[in-house]
């Protein structure tokens, strides 16, 4: 599901030390999500990602620097799985439904144009 939130984030740096900050949820599934952040997070970190209701816990599995900023590739904990239920993310919308709408769109314009 491609999102968009801020989330508060917490892991421990490479010598101990807890750090946290703020990230920007990109996307999320029951498994994972995608992260922007302003700094790097070392691969394998575990982390802590934190809404107002909950939390999830995983893993980091990738950080690149893009354009903007950093991108964090996480994988929950196979006990701590994402559901709408439990946490919905402010802006969230699942490319499916597009692909749907876009298809359906497309097969009532064939046949407005097939009748013409």
């Amino acid at each position: 599901m491609l999102c968009a939130d801020l989330v508060d984030i917490h892991w421990k740096d490479p010598n101990s030390r807890s750090r946290r900050g703020v990230a920007n949820l990109e996307d999320i599934s029951l498994s994972g999500a995608c992260l922007q952040v302003e700094r790097p997070v070392p691969l394998g970190s575990s982390i802590r990602i934190t809404y107002p209701s909950g939390e999830l816990i995983g893993q980091v599995k990738y950080c690149v620097f893009r354009e903007i900023g950093y991108f964090l590739g996480v994988e929950f904990d196979p006990s701590n799985r994402w559901s709408q239920r439990a946490y919905r993310p402010q802006h969230l919308l699942d490319p499916r439904r597009l692909v749907m709408r876009a298809t359906s769109r497309l097969r009532n314009n064939s046949t407005v144009s097939s009748a013409s």
